[in-house]
């Protein structure tokens, strides 16, 4: 009679769970039980913050790009209204990124945008 080993996949699949807790603490990165409720966890919010971080850096760039306007003496909406009238295409982040390294570039587009706009 041959001896039988058992649990090959219950095994597996318990080790490949603990591959995700690299760097957890405690006893999250090596007993099953915490460690499944921790990856699960690190999982929705892994997922729920890829979401968040685009909101968040969107504001970030509408508060530079705003910053920036003002300086000039435009609002923010007046400005986005008319880069959108004038038929500019450059997203938020490009317009933050002109306003903060090159200014003088992202002047000419407020003065592009003054026919359009009365301001």
């Amino acid at each position: 009679m041959a001896r039988v080993k058992r649990g090959k996949i219950a095994h597996k699949r318990r080790k490949r769970l603990l591959k995700h807790t690299k760097g957890f603490r405690w006893g999250r990165k090596s007993k099953f039980r915490l460690a499944k409720a921790a990856v699960y966890h690190a999982w929705s919010h892994a997922y729920k913050d890829r979401k968040r971080k685009k909101r968040e850096f969107r504001r970030l760039w509408q508060v530079q790009i705003n910053a920036a306007c003002r300086n000039l003496g435009v609002s923010y909406s007046k400005f986005i209204f008319g880069v959108k009238k004038s038929g500019i295409e450059i997203d938020r982040k490009v317009l933050a990124k002109l306003a903060q390294d090159n200014p003088q570039i992202f002047e000419k587009i407020v003065e592009k945008i003054n026919p359009v706009v009365k301001i």
